[in-house]
């Protein structure tokens, strides 16, 4: 017995239709997914990006991002726009942008501190950076100025130490949220020289250099950078800096170590990163051009003349480095005895 004398032709009509509908369906949806996943390399960018700053504007990171996203908007043909989301040191930034779409779209300008300090400074961090996120190079790297107000007594960091040890807890230092590296700069500066400041942290670099201008705060420890034009104006008085060797941009100014801390060394960083699985052609094309930028004269002119280094880390070195800056700050957290619920 045939099939078709067991069933009417009708029925086998309809049968054979709606099986043909079906696969068409499944073949239309199987070839719709292809094309979503090819879509990204192929047409990407296609909108806006955001480029998410951690911290307020004219701060030492928002400072490095600008000429940043106007040349990886010149070179990507496609508007990069800066979002400044401060708090926390860092953190609520750096948690949005994990827990945003991994398409290439929203991008974080991480620093030392949402990619390093935060992660053992705050016992419940919403992410982990290890984990959450797509590195795509290293792109520049500062130290950390220690600052006071030019009508401040303290003339050398000396009497700064010597002030310090009269009065302990009674200096008040700003910085620019716990967390940062001008926070765990004057932790690890404290316990070197055996001194205990009272630290205040702000949102952000610009409101703790308004309050140090007007002699709210005694001292501030930042990224050069955004204290460099009240220093050059005559306004702020720099006392030390805590990279190994002196900043080009204040030759006169001694390191921390020259200063009698031998071997003390910090240095801020910044990092562009995306959310984690970002597809590998957005990721190839991204680091490409970020590597370009930071190799390119302008740049690096633009961030020489303001103290700060033009670093390229393309994504595969930054794996070891990202793993050592992670140990090196965990281990100057846990030594400064800092810590935030």
């Amino acid at each position: 017995m045939t099939l078709t004398s067991r069933f009417p032709t009708s029925l086998i009509e309809q049968f054979s239709k709606r099986f043909f509908l079906h696969a068409l369906a499944g073949v239309s949806a199987l070839l719709a997914t292809s094309m979503v996943l090819a879509a990204p390399a192929d047409t990407y960018p296609e909108r806006v990006i955001r480029l998410v700053v951690p911290f307020p504007a004219g701060g030492p990171t928002d400072i490095v991002a600008r000429p940043l996203a106007h040349d990886l908007s010149a070179l990507l043909k496609q508007t990069v726009v800066i979002e400044n989301k401060g708090g926390a040191g860092g953190a609520i930034a750096a948690d949005s942008v994990a827990k945003s779409s991994a398409d290439g779209y929203t991008l974080l300008v991480g620093t030392v501190g949402t990619q390093a300090i935060n992660a053992a400074l705050y016992k419940k961090l919403p992410y982990d950076p290890a984990v959450d996120f797509t590195p795509l190079g290293v792109v520049a790297a500062a130290p950390v100025a220690i600052v006071v107000n030019a009508k401040s007594p303290y003339q050398t960091l000396a009497d700064l130490v010597a002030a310090a040890k009269k009065k302990p807890s009674a200096i008040s230092f700003g910085s620019a949220g716990n967390g940062t590296p001008g926070h765990l700069t004057g932790e690890m500066f404290s316990t070197a020289a055996g001194i205990k400041f009272a630290h205040i942290p702000y949102r952000g670099s610009a409101p703790a250099v308004t309050d140090l201008l007007g002699q709210q705060i005694e001292v501030m420890f930042d990224p050069v950078q955004s204290v460099l034009p009240h220093i050059q104006s005559g306004k702020l008085r720099v006392l030390a800096i805590s990279g190994a060797q002196r900043s080009s941009v204040l030759p006169q100014v001694p390191t921390v170590a020259e200063s009698g801390y031998k071997q003390f060394e910090a240095e801020a960083w910044w990092a562009i990163y995306a959310p984690a699985n970002l597809p590998p052609a957005i990721a190839t094309l991204l680091s490409k051009n970020i590597a370009e930028i930071v190799a390119s004269t302008s740049f690096r002119e633009r961030l020489t003349n303001l103290g700060v280094t033009p670093v390229s880390i393309p994504p595969g070195p930054y794996a070891k480095f990202g793993r050592n800056e992670i140990e090196k700050w965990g281990k100057a957290v846990h030594d400064s005895g800092a810590q935030i619920d």
